[in-house]
């Protein structure tokens, strides 16, 4: 079957091992289905894995992908859930220390069919495009669970976005819009500040930047780069929810006595689960907001969809469709 595999890995040319060919119909275990791939999204996890990350040599060639939507064995529309716990594993799946993504330890969904556990797989409603369904297993679920499991937020709280442009960012705002929860934006771009301020943002700032006013919670993906903004931009007893360090793990300033006098709550996020996955999906089908997506390309021009994700030349989700 056709399929968008890496077969090598390399820190420095990630795209050097991309492959566009042909790959093995998928296994499928007792327990397991397949579904037909209309359209799959492409994440940040995807160019980390041509790099090695979270991906062994052993496990090469894999076919790259988390996120889908589809066709099951039985013609109905459905999403794919990209986390994988272990079979005997009960609760929150994002919990499980057995668990993986697609194209980690089990082929991906950039191809003409994917393997899952039964269990993964999520109807789609029938307002959402198979398009815009794609882009919700990774990005716009990782940015649900910071919102509404994780923060506390509620209707007429004010949030703080930093890094304007990605697929979480984007959604984080969009979602947060959506919810009557006020929403500031970074970026250090003229030009995504001003796309924030189209899809929802109420003020964006540059990065860094003094706010009018303080916040109920800060949604962090950036990392070190904004650690010490985040921390100063919240009211006392604020949280911040982290699920992503994309400019280093390690800030040069923990600010630990803020944290205990302000009375400050740190909480990490991670995916999120099948039944958060089909809340999301119903969230975007009653309100009729939709995912913002930066563009569609044939999945035989995955390259280029790479190439634009590595570089971080992308507002919101780059989709292939097949």
């Amino acid at each position: 079957m056709f399929a968008v595999y890496a077969d090598s890995f390399s820190n420095d040319d990630p795209l050097s091992g991309l492959v566009v060919g042909e790959r093995p119909d998928p296994e499928v275990p007792d327990g397991w289905t397949t579904v037909t791939v209309k359209a799959a999204s492409l994440n940040h996890h995807d160019v980390w894995s041509l790099r090695g990350v979270g991906l062994r040599e052993e496990s090469l060639p894999m076919i790259l992908g988390c996120d889908a939507a589809g066709y099951d064995e039985d013609g109905n529309e459905v999403v794919v859930h990209a986390v994988i716990s272990d079979p005997s594993w009960s609760g929150d799946e994002t919990h499980d220390p057995k668990r993986s993504l697609l194209s980690e330890r089990y082929q991906g969904t950039f191809a003409e069919k994917v393997a899952v556990p039964r269990r993964n797989v999520v109807p789609k409603p029938a307002g959402l495009s198979f398009e815009e369904a794609a882009c919700l297993p990774t990005a716009w679920l990782t940015a649900y669970r910071m919102l509404f499991t994780q923060s506390g937020l509620k209707p007429g709280d004010t949030v703080l976005v930093q890094g304007a442009g990605g697929g979480v960012s984007t959604a984080l705002i969009t979602l947060a819009r959506a919810a009557g929860i006020r929403v500031f934006a970074t970026s250090r771009d003229e030009a995504k500040r001003a796309r924030a301020l189209e899809i929802g943002a109420s003020d964006v700032f540059e990065s860094g930047a003094r706010l009018p006013a303080r916040v109920d919670a800060v949604m962090e993906t950036v990392g070190a780069a904004t650690w010490s903004h985040s921390i100063k931009a919240l009211k006392p007893g604020g949280t911040i929810v982290i699920a992503g360090a994309t400019s280093g793990n390690n800030p040069s300033q923990a600010e630990l006595t803020r944290i205990f006098f302000l009375q400050l709550r740190i909480q990490g996020s991670t995916m999120g689960t099948r039944t958060e996955l089909a809340q999301l999906a119903e969230f975007l089908d009653v309100t009729g907001t939709r995912p913002l997506i930066d563009q569609v390309l044939p999945m035989t021009d995955a390259a280029k969809g790479f190439e634009d994700v590595a570089s971080g030349d992308v507002f919101g989700k780059i989709v292939l469709t097949r």
